[in-house]
């Protein structure tokens, strides 16, 4: 089976561009998206074979997610069962499938001077309490923007982004207690010493640089990993300033 996460930056836009050559081209099972920025009804996307499902915020042009697969799962389910102190930003999709739970979440930005990194902290610890009910049935794949370099070589400039969003010590921390419950970043379990990142800045020509972070992950139920065939990152395909992610593995 071939999972593909993207964070398309708004899916109307990459629609206008190259999604349809990207998502022919990768030829996923399940096409998992973040940050689609879109409403019902405002996409019309003819994608034969596949089953399409949409979770919006309430606020129009932000956050939201989307899955499409050939795979018809089981049920599918949104937010947090207890999202109460959530705001409905249409983050998290759990799709049940005959062997497995597939979590598609764009986790929350802890923005500029960690102002929403208590928030974040709250998003954290609720997730894994998410991931851990789904765990106890089901072995379980998480993916998408996670918003968060773990390691050091994870990012271009560690020193100079020690304390900003997405490198600062607590939510490295929140991956590390993560991984710790029997989960495993595939990406890092294959490749311990590639140097490959996910996201580019617009600013500052980062992408033509490299200058970049790996924040989008695909992390498996540890009973999992020995089904892990690879874990890739596609940084050639353009079209949002973050690039997909792949996983293949036998389930």
């Amino acid at each position: 089976m071939k999972i593909v996460s993207w964070n398309v930056n708004g899916l109307r836009a990459v629609l206008g561009k190259n999604f349809l050559d990207v998502f022919r081209q990768l030829n996923a099972d399940i096409f998992c998206l973040q940050e689609t920025k879109c409403q019902p009804g405002q996409v019309d996307i003819d994608l034969p074979g596949y089953q399409q499902y949409f979770h919006s915020g309430e606020r129009k042009g932000y956050s939201s997610t989307a899955v499409f697969t050939r795979i018809k799962p089981l049920t599918v389910s949104y937010d947090f069962v207890n999202n109460e102190g959530h705001p409905l930003e249409g983050r998290i999709m759990t799709l049940e499938f005959d062997d497995f739970y597939l979590v598609n979440a764009y986790v929350p930005n802890s923005k500029e001077q960690l102002a929403r990194l208590d928030y974040r902290m709250k998003w954290e610890e609720d997730m894994l309490d998410h991931l851990n009910r789904l765990n106890e049935v089901k072995p379980v794949i998480y993916c998408g923007d996670l918003n968060v370099a773990h390691e050091e070589i994870d990012i271009k400039n560690p020193a100079a982004n020690h304390f900003n969003a997405g490198f600062s010590d607590q939510e490295r921390e929140r991956m590390s207690i993560l991984l710790s419950n029997g989960y495993v970043d595939t990406f890092r379990y294959l490749y311990p010493d590639t140097v490959k990142y996910s996201w580019w800045s617009y600013r500052f020509n980062a992408r033509a640089n490299n200058a970049g972070w790996r924040i989008d992950y695909f992390i498996v139920s540890d009973r999992l990993k020995g089904k892990v065939r690879d874990s890739l990152i596609h940084n050639e395909i353009m079209g949002s300033d973050h690039c997909p992610v792949e996983l293949d593995i036998d389930i």
